[in-house]
């Protein structure tokens, strides 16, 4: 593959504004009420600084194209199918509505590397928020470009088995079905386009998914909202997770947690005990 070295280092800025309709919709989206406080809950950061690519300028795929010239923020790889793989989040301060704010991305590394899935290259970026000035989020976020599948490659996930999950090891447990109306909304307060998540034929018949795909992020702020549920909100000063399998839309989602202080474990599990994604906190 070619050397994107000089894409190292590369910076881009976005600026925001947390104002009271996007909140109001962002609580909507997750059934939620109006918070008691201006201080939005973690996980908002996600919904901010999102995409201004136009219409034009998304590739087939539904994401803006990566393109060879100085302007391009992500180097041009040619592997098709990209997915979000991992992030680790610091929480200085919530972000409140109102707040005015910045976002500085950083390219830190990129890796081809080689498995069973083919070709693969992992690209890591920082990302800094600040809300009114002040550091609110670190986070760093590795992405993935995978290969194209063949026209009659397996469908992913597979089938749901004859297992069922088992919730007796977690101290919480909270069951949804994400739906189309869900994944919508999500897609719509982050500006998302990738297809995957909105467009049934193409997730099937191109990127050989078995149904719509749940946003990472989306599993990961229902995580969020599940610790906020055990612990209160913005109480988190560390989260990471990590996607193992995707999750479908319209099969049940198993949301768990146990733990306090520094050694909480959270994960998303599929209704016969396929694990969707693996997520650890501390407390502030």
């Amino acid at each position: 593959m070619a050397d994107w070295g000089e894409w190292i280092g590369r910076e881009q800025r976005a600026v925001d504004r947390l104002d009271p309709a996007s909140a109001a919709r962002w609580h909507a989206t997750f059934d939620r009420g109006a918070p008691a406080s201006a201080a939005m809950p973690q996980g908002i950061h996600f919904c901010l600084c999102t995409p201004e690519a136009p219409t034009a300028q998304l590739g087939p795929d539904g994401h803006p194209l990566r393109e060879d010239r100085p302007a391009s923020f992500l180097p041009p790889i040619p592997l098709p199918r990209r997915m979000w793989a991992s992030s680790a989040i610091r929480f200085h301060r919530p972000i409140a509505v109102g707040a005015s704010i910045e976002r500085i991305s950083r390219v830190i590394s990129i890796t081809p590397k080689s498995g069973n899935r083919g070709d693969m290259v992992f690209v890591e970026i920082d990302h800094e928020t600040s809300a009114d000035g002040e550091p609110a989020v670190s986070e760093r976020q590795t992405a993935v470009y995978l290969e194209a599948l063949a026209n009659d490659a397996k469908l992913s996930p597979p089938e749901p088995g004859e297992g069922r999950f088992d919730p007796t090891a977690w101290d919480s447990h909270r069951v949804l079905l994400p739906d189309e109306r869900l994944l919508f909304r999500y897609s719509a307060l982050t500006f998302n386009t990738h297809r995957i998540h909105y467009d049934a034929p193409y997730a099937r018949d191109i990127e050989r998914y078995r149904g719509l795909v749940v946003h990472g992020p989306l599993t990961a702020s229902l995580l969020l909202q599940l610790a906020a549920e055990r612990f209160g909100e913005n109480r988190l000063a560390t989260f990471s997770f990590r996607g193992l399998s995707p999750a479908v839309a319209n099969e049940p989602l198993h949301l768990v947690l146990r733990g306090t202080d520094d050694a909480i474990a959270i994960a998303a599990f599929a209704d016969d005990g396929r694990q969707v994604t693996k997520a650890s906190a501390t407390l502030a």
